[in-house]
């Protein structure tokens, strides 16, 4: 499809921007009402350019691709059906390479601290010896695993691939809103609107100069192979396979999609045997070993020997191969209580703590149940805070205390005081805003991004990630579970 030309005239009066209001927040492309950070002047001139109906139809093109390519996602909670197309925008964010810069060191700062705690938790302790973190707080965590005590694993790495939500507050300041270290999902959204956006504005992407995240699969794959057991050792390259719960989880697509990009078989727990402590696949001309299982099954199911005994999911004998260093698990077995969220507050201890550096980015200011003082406040502030169970995730467990009603906080309050363990609470905060395409009009909504870290031989961060936008208007909450949908996000060279 060709790029639009400039309208003139008297239609020059009717343009998509004319209505469009910064409002209060803090907004990534508007510095005040008509006035664009420089970094978008681009992107103005060509929304100018455009009116509704090629928005529309553009926006067409993108979705028919999506559907074409089953790109979608499962909302279990819906009565209307499983499978929904990925809500997807066709307004891109824009970030200079300043400000990348700043970001992708913070998440190189964060990652590695939190491959050292973990490290620590499940040999020496240290970090808890020392009172720097609550021994409570790391024994009590719903994913701390004790199997992992005293556990070998490559390279001293737990969590090898991580996405970090990282908002802004109305001071436009980037802020890390949570770590997910387990099974991160996403990547394939933001892979896949690149194409769809070189599709949509080819000529656009062009005058920017936006930097690649097309090779993100290949360094996925290099990370993989780069944490095989004796690695540096073996003659032939490791083999890698993509473990998933099946065709019915809510993220089989991304899953499918990754094993196919990096040219690895996807298996399910059926298709893997274990046998004298080492994983093979089956195949129709025999057993073939396996080196690295990229999991995208929780722990509690991956061994019906070690874990959850009615798993259909799992792997029997899983554990002892693991536990033989036989085979590398990715993420590790256990990783899930560096991301607990309670355990989220002490990450910049930890920074501090294991590498003697002030954090880069900095976390939001988090209360904690667990403390006396801290539930107290929670408390008697449930209509200004934004209240969430410490492991859950997707917009789930969560209470926004300004946009619930008095039989949600009084719910949330006798929860609260039943298990202050496990929940935490944060300041509302006045996330910012972008221009989004909604109903033939630019709307200003809430976003985030979830940038991708690798974490290998090296520490790999594509440029950019998945901007997460709420698509419900006034909402804060960008999980495509709740309403929410996605952008591409255009990294600059510098």
């Amino acid at each position: 499809m060709s790029e639009a030309t400039p309208i003139t005239g008297s239609s020059s009066a009717t343009t998509l921007l004319d209505t469009y209001d910064p409002g209060s927040f803090f907004d990534e492309m508007f510095v005040a009402p008509g006035e664009p950070r420089p970094h978008y002047t681009i992107l103005r001139d060509q929304l100018a350019s455009l009116t509704p109906t090629l928005l529309d139809e553009r926006r067409k093109a993108a979705d028919a691709m999506f559907l074409y390519q089953g790109i979608t996602f499962t909302v279990y909670s819906q009565q209307e059906g499983v499978e929904r197309i990925f809500p997807f925008d066709l307004i891109p964010r824009v970030i200079p390479h300043a400000e990348w810069d700043k970001v992708s060191r913070g998440l190189e700062q964060r990652v590695t601290a939190l491959n050292l705690f973990l490290r620590d938790v499940y040999h020496e302790q240290r970090i808890i010896r020392d009172k720097r973190i609550p021994a409570e707080l790391v024994f009590g965590a719903k994913h701390f695993r004790r199997e992992m005590l005293g556990i070998r694993v490559p390279r001293d790495i737990y969590i090898h691939i991580v996405g970090t939500d990282i908002v802004r507050d109305g001071d436009g300041a980037y802020y890390v809103l949570e770590d997910n270290g387990r099974t991160p999902s996403g990547v394939s959204y933001m892979l896949e609107n690149r194409q769809a956006m070189k599709r949509a504005f080819a000529r656009l992407f062009e005058r920017y100069g936006v930097m690649s995240i097309e090779h993100y699969p290949q360094e996925l794959l290099n990370t993989l192979r780069s944490v095989a057991p004796h690695a540096e050792h073996m003659d032939h390259e490791p083999t890698v396979v993509l473990l998933t719960p099946g065709v019915y989880n809510s993220a089989y697509y991304e899953h499918s999609f990754l094993a196919r990009q990096m040219g690895i078989e996807i298996v399910e727990g059926r298709d893997l045997v274990v046998h004298e402590n080492k994983v093979y696949t089956r195949t129709t001309t025999g057993l073939k070993p396996v080196d690295v299982i990229y999991r995208r099954i929780d722990d509690d199911y991956l061994d019906p020997l070690a874990f959850r005994p009615d798993s259909m999911l799992g792997v029997p004998g899983l554990m002892n191969a693991y536990r033989a260093g036989n085979v590398t698990l990715a993420n590790a077995i256990g990783t899930g209580v560096a991301d607990d969220k309670a355990t989220y507050a002490f990450v910049p201890d930890m920074i501090r703590y294991y590498l003697d550096q002030d954090p880069i980015l900095p976390n939001v200011p988090t209360y904690l149940g667990m403390r006396d003082a801290d539930r107290s406040y929670i408390l008697a502030n449930l209509d200004k805070l934004v209240v969430k169970c410490v492991n859950e995730s997707g917009g789930y467990g969560m209470l926004v205390g300004p946009h619930a009603s008095q039989a949600e906080r009084e719910a949330f309050r006798k929860k609260i005081e039943a298990d202050p363990r496990n929940f935490i609470a944060q300041p509302t905060l006045s996330l910012s805003r972008h221009p989004t395409y909604m109903d033939k009009e630019l709307v200003g909504c809430h976003i985030d991004l979830r940038p991708y870290v690798l974490c290998g031989e090296k520490i790999t961060i594509v440029p950019g990630g998945l901007t997460r936008v709420a698509l419900k208007r006034g909402s804060l909450v960008v999980n495509s579970s709740q309403g929410g949908g996605s952008k591409d996000t255009w990294v600059l060279y510098d």
